[in-house]
């Protein structure tokens, strides 16, 4: 919307790389340590190196993290880019120059401030688990003290970040003006010269077939096709082969019976006779003695137990429900009082049990005893339990053996098949790249298609190397029989060229002529053989082409009316008169809102992308190593390797 955003590409790009690429993901935490070799290093910042080692690892990590968003439709292609490289390079750069500026300024993170970011993020529900905050970090190769450094220098630089980007502000009257100009509407009227009415004065030669023919030769092209064979090894190959006797079933249940056992549940209720822990002896006693009164008060009449308690427990949360304390969890309760609850039956009254609150009367209302499923309910949950997990120990070598024997018996996939007890598919009107009508189908892969179309793949019909399309998934496949691209014969598409180019023909006559009106009308003024007047704007076209709309709300409309022509390929001609330039009666405020915010932001990333800027300056950035070069330097080293 902003024309901003159109002529500031490069700081966009930059934010979005701030954005997409997690905070330190690229350096990695002790990356800006690292001095490394002159002969090494691609730049200096701050006196400090980045070295070659540095910055191959930050383009994998970023590549990585671009192929688990994408999935299968990850492209390395796609990122293999001066362009994405050198954005990765500016980056890190950013991210040093930051990080330089945080030390001189010793900007610190509390250990207050460090444990809340933790717990909101690592908190989960209930209360903070160590065990799962220690093994989320190891899924990520991290420890907890590496997450608390990482998080630290994150928190330093939001402060340093925040505090820029909120000295940026859009002065309320350009983001009116900006809001004003999206909100304009045009009254316009619409004159089309349509297609139809010229192409009967269009007369189409052999020659001009001849020549469109030649001109768009891609359009007439029967790419490449292939039918194939492959062979699909995944887990369900391996689980399949995979067997659990019922003595394996019995033995894991025994050793397990614990997952299997829904523990003791326990519902109690207490009358509470208080006292404060700095209590004098003789308050002690008085209390006990008031709880014993209670306690044979309550044995002569047990059904009156949560009468009484109502009446005389001082316990204000539990009193009013009858000293309901609800279903007993272990380690939730003082201990005297928890120890007391698991001794008694269910009905039966405590004896005077003194806690660091005061004396307790306890019964226990409502008691399930433990229970342990059979071993029929559990049985297929423990087999396919235990398939699992024996699918997953054979999985590793089984895939040894077919990317082997893909490889080593490369004339065909019936012995793969043979020894692995897979099935071999067909597939045809296989190209080189993936169809959209294909889907999800494993041959339909990016990776594989390319191993597929190799030249000993075509020539000498071997089959592909094992190659992974999806997690524990492989594929290889083969070539049977294989089309080349051709060309369709001018005779077959000659009426398909005739009928295109009278379309085209037609439309530069009915240009001509709409020039021609467009003068005239630009001279006089007149409204003559135009439709009935209605009201566009950005956000609402009314039924007028897009392609117009945007010439619409371009044209200059200092002098009205104003006239604007448009060619709509494939329709005709346009010509559209502008008769009148108003703003809406009623203005949307929600709209006005968001577009300031939107202005503001703009204006803040321009302060933060400037400050930055500035920052490399101050850490006085050197490029040791162009990037080409050092692209080029780290593939020589790794081909000597």
């Amino acid at each position: 919307m902003f024309e901003f955003i159109r002529t500031h590409q490069r700081l966009m790009q930059f934010f979005l790389m701030l954005l997409i690429i997690p905070s330190f993901a690229l350096v990695g935490i002790s990356g800006y340590k690292s001095f490394g070799d002159d002969a090494n290093t691609i730049a200096k910042i701050d006196g400090r190196a980045l070295t070659q080692q540095e910055f191959d690892s930050a383009l994998r990590n970023q590549l990585e993290s671009y192929r688990q968003r994408l999935g299968a439709q990850f492209d390395q292609k796609l990122f293999d880019t001066p362009e994405f490289k050198q954005n990765i390079l500016d980056q890190m750069i950013a991210e040093r120059a930051l990080s330089a500026e945080v030390a001189r300024g010793h900007l610190t993170v509390t250990d207050a401030a460090l444990q809340k970011a933790i717990l909101e993020v690592f908190g989960g529900e209930g209360k903070f688990d160590m065990e799962r905050y220690k093994a989320i970090l190891a899924a990520q190769g991290m420890t907890p003290a590496m997450n608390d450094a990482r998080m630290r220098r994150d928190m330093a630089f939001q402060q340093l970040s925040g505090a820029i980007q909120n000295t940026g502000f859009a002065p309320r009257t350009v983001a009116k003006t900006v809001s004003d100009i999206g909100a304009q509407e045009r009254e316009v009227q619409e004159l089309v010269l349509p297609i139809s009415e010229f192409a009967a004065q269009v007369k189409v030669t052999d020659d001009m077939v001849k020549a469109y023919y030649d001109k768009n030769a891609k359009l007439f092209e029967v790419p490449e096709q292939a039918k194939i064979e492959y062979v699909v090894f995944n887990s369900d190959a391996v689980m399949s082969q995979v067997n659990v006797s019922d003595a394996d079933i019995s033995a894991y249940y025994t050793q397990n019976q614990q997952r299997y056992t829904t523990p003791e549940s326990r519902r109690a209720s207490h009358i509470l006779v208080a006292v404060k822990k700095d209590a004098s002896a003789a308050d002690k006693a008085a209390a006990k003695a008031k709880a014993e009164a209670i306690l044979a008060e309550v044995r002569k009449a047990p059904g009156d137990f949560a009468k009484i308690a109502k009446a005389k427990s001082e316990d204000p949360g539990s009193a009013p429900q009858g000293g309901d304390l609800d279903v007993i969890e272990k380690g939730t309760m003082t201990k005297p009082v928890e120890d007391a609850i698991y001794k008694l039956k269910q009905g039966e009254i405590s004896d005077v049990v003194q806690s660091e609150f005061g004396y307790h009367i306890l019964t226990v209302t409502a008691l399930k005893p433990a229970t342990v499923k059979p071993l029929d309910e559990v049985k297929n949950d423990i087999a396919a339990e235990l398939k699992k997990q024996k699918a997953a120990k054979k999985y590793s070598e089984m895939a040894e053996t077919f990317t082997n024997t893909v490889y080593e018996q490369a004339e065909s996939l019936k012995p793969v098949a043979d020894k692995l007890g897979l099935k071999i598919e067909t597939a045809a009107n296989i190209s080189r790249q993936p169809s959209p009508a294909a889907g999800a189908a494993p041959y339909n892969n990016a990776k594989f298609l390319a191993a597929l179309f190799t030249n000993d793949s075509l020539q000498n019909k071997r089959n592909t190397e094992a190659v992974e399309v999806a997690p524990s998934t492989l594929i290889a496949g083969r070539i049977v029989e294989f089309k080349p691209a051709t060309k369709r014969p001018l005779a077959e598409v000659d009426a398909a060229i005739r009928q295109r180019v009278t379309m085209e023909e037609a439309l530069k006559l009915a240009k001509k002529t709409g020039d021609e009106k467009l003068a005239a009308f630009q001279k006089s003024g007149d409204a003559t053989g135009f439709g009935a007047a209605k009201l566009v704007s950005r956000s609402k076209a009314d039924g007028v082409n897009g392609k117009a709309m945007a010439q619409i709300m371009r044209a200059d409309t200092s002098k009205l009316p104003a006239y604007v022509g448009v060619e709509l390929p494939g329709m005709g001609y346009g010509i559209y008169r502008i008769g009148k330039v108003q703003q809406p009666a009623e203005q949307d405020e929600a709209r006005r809102k968001t577009e300031a915010d939107q202005i503001a932001n703009i204006v803040s990333q321009q302060e933060m992308f400037d400050y930055v800027e500035a920052l490399k300056q101050k850490a006085k950035v050197k490029i040791v190593k162009p990037l080409a070069v050092a692209a080029s330097a780290a593939k020589t080293d790794a081909d000597a390797k």
